[in-house]
């Protein structure tokens, strides 16, 4: 399966009533669970591929005032870096504004350090989430006004 497969399984499994699926296919493993919280909006994703022990856990979207302004989704499920190294400065802040392929972020999924980079010129009105924090696939990560 290719990242994109992967991404449209976790969706599908996401909008489905499914609490649970293990899927192995040609050397292949991944499972999905939910977890029931209380007072989530979006239940947690618990995804493990093949040599993998330990399943990796996405915390649920949390609850984002509503800022007007388009908004940059993440592409993965993974953990959000703000900056290259811990002692770099961070790629954006609240007010820059950017052009297109200047990186905006570092997403870790897997080990795997992928920049993610703006698709369009734009200025960051909003950051949403915390450096060293989970991430989910189409989780708002900035909201932003194109340029």
């Amino acid at each position: 399966m290719d990242m994109k497969q992967i991404k449209s399984l976790m969706k599908e499994f996401d909008d489905s009533t499914l609490s649970s699926m293990k899927i192995n296919k040609e050397g292949f493993s991944i499972e999905l669970e939910k977890a029931t919280i209380a007072t989530a909006v979006a239940a947690p994703v618990t995804v493990a591929a093949a040599p993998v022990a330990a399943p990796v856990t996405a915390a649920a979207s949390p609850v984002v005032e509503e800022i007007a302004g388009d908004k940059i989704l993440s592409p993965m499920v993974g953990t959000y870096y703000a900056s290259p190294s811990p002692d770099s400065p961070v790629f954006v802040k609240e007010g820059d504004i950017v052009k297109k392929g200047q990186p905006l972020a570092i997403l870790e999924a897997m080990k795997i350090m992928n920049e993610l980079e703006a698709e369009f010129d734009c200025k960051i009105l909003k950051i949403l989430v915390e450096d060293g924090k989970p991430v989910e696939y189409d989780m708002p990560l900035f909201v932003v006004e194109k340029m």
